[in-house]
C-alpha cells in the first residue's frame, strides 16, 4: 500500500529543508568574509591611531596602493596558504617568510613613493604613497 499524499510530502519536507540550509549557509558565510577583508584592507582614516593594513591573499596585495600620513605603521598580514614576503625596492623594509596569518609592520616617517614586492613571488607589487 503505498503512503498518502500527505504522509509523501511530510517526508520530503526536511530534506529539502536540508539542503536549503547547506546551500544557503556556504554562501551566508562567503558573503561575510570579503566584507571584513575589504574592510581591513582600507587605509586608516585621516586622525585614525589604527595603522593601515595591506592583505596578501591570493597572490596579490590588497590594496595594492596605500595613502597614509607620514608617521603612520603599515601591516601587512599573509591570508593565503602560501609564504609571502615583503621587500622594499629600495632596501628600506624587508620582512622574512610570512606564513598564514602572521604580519610585518613598518613605520613610515617620510614622504614619498615606496614601491615593495613578495621576493617569493615577485608578480605581487604593492606601493605605499606616504603625504
Amino acid at each position: 500500500m503505498r503512503p498518502s499524499p500527505d504522509v509523501r510530502r511530510r517526508r520530503r519536507l526536511p530534506a529539502a529543508s536540508l539542503v536549503l540550509l547547506v546551500v544557503a549557509s556556504p554562501g551566508a558565510v562567503w558573503a561575510q568574509a570579503p566584507a571584513a577583508e575589504a574592510a581591513a584592507a582600507r587605509p586608516a582614516a585621516a586622525g585614525a591611531e589604527a595603522p593601515g593594513i595591506v592583505i596578501a591573499r591570493d597572490f596579490m596585495f590588497a590594496p595594492m596602493t596605500i595613502t597614509i600620513k607620514a608617521g603612520t605603521t603599515v601591516t601587512w598580514r599573509n591570508s593565503d596558504d602560501e609564504p609571502h614576503t615583503v621587500v622594499s625596492d629600495t632596501g628600506l623594509f624587508r620582512s622574512g617568510a610570512l606564513d598564514t596569518n602572521e604580519t610585518f609592520s613598518f613605520r613610515f616617517g617620510t614622504p614619498g613613493t615606496y614601491r615593495y614586492t613578495c621576493s617569493i613571488h615577485p608578480r605581487m607589487t604593492g606601493t605605499i604613497v606616504v603625504q
